[in-house]
């Protein structure tokens, strides 16, 4: 049995771009059996925008699961946008996790947006000013509840939705200088204590579409700048070997990522 998975991320929503990604989105039910969001969904974050999110990606025919990323926390309307998703049905993650039956079994999404940090040799520490300890202790905690969440969830396969990035992998094409900024190994490191079938990001606009944890986990930057579509397909399934990932983008090309 197979599990078909949707995602994008970063698709920046606002009155101009509503219905961009509709017709598309419309197909989703013959294609899918969930679409997750990979966070940044609108430009600012404020109420409005979200109602343009709630437009587009609401009353799919599947579920819809999202993260928020960066964006939504520009103008400190968090509450009103959650609310607002929530209210189309949109299950909006932070910490937390929910399956799912599918026919293809039962799909865990923990999910969490994630913080910057850095990686493995090149990352920021728990030391020195009160502004530094704060960076990083958001991160650790962040990566705690991601855990925490994966933990918890009673499933088949187990996938991680963030917005940050868990791996350096998907961030090749962005400066070098900005990589702190866009993930952390935390994450990942969160990803691996998990029996995580595959991660789903985004924020790195510029980035690379596939990584690796160092525990061997699938990890795919989804932002739409990176897939160029409305969204991948990923197919997950017990007669797939671990170390690949079967996906089908919107256009309908097939391919197996190994």
């Amino acid at each position: 049995m197979v599990i078909r998975i949707a995602a994008v991320g970063d698709v920046h929503l606002d009155e101009d771009v509503v219905g961009r990604f509709r017709p598309a989105l419309e197909e989703l039910p013959g294609n899918a059996d969930v679409l997750l969001l990979a966070g940044d969904l609108t430009r600012h974050g404020t109420e409005a925008e979200a109602r343009c999110v709630a437009r587009e990606f609401g009353g799919l025919g599947v579920p819809v699961i999202a993260v928020l990323g960066n964006h939504e926390h520009q103008c400190d309307q968090v509450p009103q946008v959650v609310g607002v998703l929530e209210e189309a049905g949109i299950t909006v993650l932070e910490g937390s996790g929910v399956v799912l039956d599918t026919p293809g079994g039962r799909l865990g999404v923990a999910g969490v947006k994630g913080f910057g940090g850095g990686f493995a040799g090149r990352c920021a520490s728990d030391f020195g000013e009160p502004e530094m300890k704060a960076f990083v202790r958001t991160t650790t905690e962040s990566a705690d509840r991601l855990a925490q969440a994966l933990h918890s969830l009673d499933c088949d396969l187990l996938v991680a939705l963030t917005h940050y990035s868990p791996v350096p992998d998907t961030l090749a094409g962005e400066p070098l200088e900005i990589y702190p900024f866009l993930g952390s190994y935390q994450l990942g490191q969160a990803i691996d204590s998990a029996p995580t079938a595959l991660a789903l990001h985004g924020h790195a606009h510029h980035g690379s579409e596939r990584g690796t944890t160092p525990g061997g986990v699938r990890v795919r930057n989804v932002a739409h700048p990176v897939i160029k579509q409305a969204y991948s397909i990923f197919h997950l399934g017990d007669h797939l070997d671990q170390a690949q990932v079967s996906g089908i983008g919107a256009g309908g090309i097939s391919q197996t990522w190994s």
